[in-house]
């Protein structure tokens, strides 16, 4: 799995070298939905009816190609992506497990072993070109490694851990040295001594992208370790990001809001001004499109009550029953959700659990209520005007760079950011300039010990990352 997330890595930026050196300026290609980048993999579901073809196929080939007497099927989807290639190319992570079936019987259903030491489970990647107006499918690529059980034994224990062959001594010094800092840092605990192990190479890679990102990055920013080192891109992405963003049918459509009137003041922040809580933590929970949207209500509710409350995101999670809880959302839903519920509790009152619950909204408790919602303009100029006058607003972004951002402004490559493929929620507070480079200033909801004090700051000026995309306001009367 490793192998294929770097891989994944490494071939956008590949990409990204060859699109910059070849034709400046084609990242303005992005601003259309279709795939984003040429070539650039798109995450799929495991839903997906292409997909589902690609691993039938790619299963079928597995057990011919293989001399074990039982079928193996998948047992598990792990991750999934697709590239337009002359064709669509499928990079499939799964995990296959043995059947009671075997291969001379044929039998339609094969039901696994109960018995978990007879399943042999295997991680395999698989990498699938298909071209279907030619009806015809290619098994580029099958690697298969073998899974153990877990040792019920955990360890946080660094001095035990193994360097890649091969390292020189001093690199594996130091990068030893570099990862047991960071386990005490972020008190990290894994469960055995191979996972330990396992996690050690993801944090080796992860300090490689975090290196070419540095390099390519067009602002102030500084990457490298965060809290996420340890974690591989698609581990990144289902729990902490929001795939239901950038499916666009899902939308529902607000009303328009009004354009400001006046030109937007040179720079304006928020937090200035009181109308900001403080920093959240959505935890290991894909909420984040619902500490965006509390975030503008409780901005929302200052500005006309004249006083912040935390309210309370849980009961979202807990009660909106159009959106996904810590499986994704849209700000759109949620709105509407809590006029249908008739307000939000504060946060002290419907305390933030981090995964789904049953709803216990209490009418009794409502400490703020919304009227309505609408959608700003798309012009970067329109929103800072409109959020000097109105309130921090909710909006949504690509957070390719997110992972591993520390601090400064950031400007990755648009060609990684892809307008159309946008995944995180957050809260826009303010803007301004650093240095003579101008900035969004973003609440984030992954904790203090995130970024700047829990904030990211990103360029101003470009439509970066799809930061105008999807802007919205809750509106109380």
């Amino acid at each position: 799995m490793t192998d294929s997330r770097f891989g994944a890595r490494a071939a956008l930026l590949c990409l990204a070298l060859a699109a910059v050196g070849s034709a400046p300026g084609s990242g303005e290609d992005l601003d259309r939905p279709p795939f984003g980048a040429p070539g650039s993999p798109v995450q799929l579901r495991e839903s997906d009816p292409g997909l589902k073809r690609a691993l039938k196929f790619a299963e079928d080939r597995y057990n011919l190609g293989s001399n074990a007497m039982h079928v193996r099927r998948v047992s598990k989807f792990i991750s999934a992506s697709k590239q337009l290639v002359k064709g669509i190319r499928y990079t499939i992570t799964v995990e296959m497990s043995n059947t009671q079936c075997k291969k001379s019987a044929m039998l339609r259903t094969c039901d696994f072993y109960p018995e978990p030491h007879q399943l042999k489970r295997e991680v395999c990647l698989f990498e699938v070109w298909d071209i279907p107006w030619q009806g015809t499918s290619t098994l580029l690529k099958q690697k298969c490694q073998a899974t153990e059980e877990p040792r019920p034994r955990e360890t946080n224990k660094v001095e035990d851990l193994h360097p890649s062959a091969g390292q020189p001594l001093e690199a594996s010094a130091q990068l030893l040295g570099q990862f047991k800092e960071f386990m005490v840092k972020y008190n990290k605990v894994y469960s055995s001594q191979e996972e330990a192990d396992r996690r050690l190479q993801i944090f080796h890679e992860n300090l490689k992208t975090a290196e070419k990102i540095q390099s390519m990055d067009q602002g102030s920013a500084e990457y490298g370790v965060t809290k996420f080192s340890d974690l591989t891109e698609e581990e990144f992405r289902s729990t902490y990001l929001n795939p239901l963003l950038s499916q666009w049918t899902l939308h529902r459509p607000m009303k328009p809001a009004a354009l400001a009137r006046g030109p937007a003041p040179a720079s304006w922040d928020w937090r200035e001004h009181g109308a900001v809580s403080a920093v959240k933590n959505q935890g290991m929970c894909g909420s984040c499109w619902a500490f965006s949207v509390i975030g503008n209500i409780e901005g929302q509710w200052f500005l006309k009550n004249g006083t912040l409350l935390s309210l309370s995101e849980q009961e979202l999670v807990d009660c909106d029953r159009v959106d996904h809880a810590c499986g994704g959302g849209l700000p759109s839903n949620a709105y509407e959700a809590i006029e249908k519920l008739g307000g939000l509790e504060t946060e002290s009152d419907y305390s933030y659990a981090g995964h789904k619950q049953r709803c216990g909204f209490a009418s009794g408790k409502v400490a703020a209520y919304i009227n309505t919602s609408m959608e700003l303009s798309k012009d970067e100029n329109e929103i800072s005007a409109w959020l000097a006058k109105n309130g921090p607003v909710s909006v949504a972004l690509n957070a390719f760079a997110m992972q591993f951002y520390r601090r400064g402004v950031s400007h990755p490559l648009k060609i990684f950011c892809n307008p159309w493929m946008i995944d995180h929620a957050v809260l826009l507070v303010g803007y301004g300039e650093r240095k003579g480079i101008p900035f969004w200033a973003i609440k984030n909801s992954w904790g203090e010990d995130y970024g700047e004090q829990g904030y990211y700051y990103l360029y101003k000026g470009s439509n970066l990352c799809g930061i105008n995309k999807m802007c919205s306001s809750a509106v109380v009367n």
